[in-house]
């Protein structure tokens, strides 16, 4: 067909104006199911808006391309749990602008890859695990803190790990003296990771 091109993609301007006035009206994430006879065939989904100029509002959406294997569900969770300001988005429906790649423990080869695919992105590397929703990315770290570690620091230097370890066991006092426990993963700036407790 003349409308498809030799990638599989569909040239909107050939589409009937009322199908691609649909398409036009989702929002980012926001789907549209293609029925034939009742059945679903297929689903479009809608990706980032290209930046039509400074009136755009796009700049103002963090794109979190995601380069673990998550069904649409899993993302649509880590989508709405991130909110409104957030687009997460499978890795190959991405753009080069995504702003956070979401990454499984993997090797340095695989970082540097994604880092060279996604240049201003900030690459995250997080381990998960959601029985509700099939997902689970074990890493070193897991495995670690399940065998019974109780903590996680790196460290760039010395006094660094010093300031940190003293952090750490401070505040393990000050919880187990208010009868709570919380496993933390320290970044090398001695602040706990803002995203170790949300994936």
């Amino acid at each position: 067909m003349d409308m498809i091109d030799e990638r599989g993609h569909i040239d909107a301007t050939r589409l009937p104006e009322d199908v691609v006035a649909l398409i036009d009206a989702l929002g980012p994430g926001e789907s549209l199911v293609v029925t034939r006879e009742g059945s679903p065939i297929a689903t479009v989904t809608a990706g980032p808006r290209v930046d039509a100029g400074p009136e755009s509002a796009v700049h103002d959406v963090t794109v979190v391309a995601t380069a673990m294997k998550l069904s649409r569900s899993a993302r649509a969770a880590l989508s709405a749990a991130l909110g409104e300001d957030y687009i997460v988005l499978d890795l190959h429906a991405a753009p080069k602008t995504a702003d956070v790649v979401l990454a499984p423990a993997s090797s340095p080869q695989l970082i540097g890859l994604l880092r060279s695919m996604f240049p201003k992105a900030r690459v995250i590397v997080a381990e998960v695990e959601d029985d509700g929703l099939a997902v689970s990315y074990h890493g070193p770290v897991r495995r670690m803190l399940d065998a019974g570690a109780d903590g996680y620091l790196t460290s760039t230097t010395i006094p660094r790990l010093a300031r940190q370890l003293d952090h750490d066991v401070t505040r393990r006092r000050q919880l187990d003296a208010g009868g709570g426990t919380r496993i933390g993963i320290e970044s090398s700036a001695g602040a706990p990771d803002p995203l170790g407790d949300q994936l």
